[in-house]
């Protein structure tokens, strides 16, 4: 499998620091974007918490097919499906035990989003608003789908766009790592086809450009790391209120 990626992260225009977190674990062929919150800078304790975990995960079961898992293997999921899945779970109790040790991670939490490739499929699990796109045939299309209040509302009432862009809690999540002992993560896969690009961001970057915005930026432009860097400054230049993150993989075929 052939993949080019690169990512990049900004504290924005607003933020006196930053609490998102990335990796590109590109011998594993995993990517992560993870999105703290939290008071003081616990909230990128629980990001880079939650990618670490899960990029370790990944690495410890990649090499020893006999080692003890956390959770058992859901039989209704194949093999790949179930590293993310308990990947992550792992990653939600490692720092829900952590905040309930230490009075200063009290609340601490992240989203996280992550995809996966092996053989013809892209696997992707996420919890919160953290985003995963997929760029073919010079459309943008969203692949997941938040787990927000606003995102509730839009299911149950249809809200107008007036009325999204007027909703007043448009920042709450309502599932996150490190909020419960348990979480629930959802996983669904996807089957790449060569020059796909797959754009894996914190919402400080979706919530600032629209979709046609951020595909006006990824069309025509073949090089990842200066798709990265406008899609940053284009964040930016619309106002920069949060941190921005932003991780690009393309597929190249096998």
């Amino acid at each position: 499998m052939k993949l080019n990626s690169s990512g990049r992260t900004h504290v924005g225009m607003k933020r006196a620091h930053n609490e998102d977190s990335l990796r590109l674990c590109r011998e594993e062929n995993l990517f992560i974007v993870a999105d703290g919150m939290g008071g003081h800078a616990s909230g990128e304790v629980a990001s880079q918490m939650s990618v670490e975990t899960l990029a370790e995960f990944f690495r410890a079961t990649e090499d020893d097919d006999e080692i003890t898992w956390p959770y058992k293997m859901d039989k209704e999921r194949r093999y790949d499906e179930n590293r993310v899945v308990t990947g992550i779970k792992l990653s939600n109790r490692r720092i829900y035990e952590s905040a309930s040790r230490d009075a200063r991670l009290k609340g601490m939490g992240t989203t996280i989003v992550a995809t996966f490739f092996t053989g013809e499929t892209c696997y992707i699990g996420h919890v919160g608003d953290s985003r995963v796109y997929r760029y073919r045939d010079d459309k943008l299309v969203l692949l997941t789908e938040d787990h927000s209040l606003l995102n509730d509302y839009i299911k149950m009432r249809q809200l107008t766009p007036e009325e999204i862009e007027a909703f007043p809690h448009k920042n709450v999540i309502v599932r996150a790592l490190g909020m419960k002992e348990t979480v629930q993560v959802d996983v669904l896969h996807d089957r790449p086809q060569a020059g796909d690009i797959y754009l894996l961001c914190s919402d400080g970057l979706s919530g600032m450009l629209t979709d046609d915005r951020m595909a006006s930026i990824m069309d025509g432009q073949r090089d990842l790391d200066t798709q990265c860097e406008q899609l940053i400054d284009a964040a930016n230049q619309a106002g920069g209120t949060d941190n921005i993150t932003v991780i690009l993989v393309r597929y190249d075929g096998e």
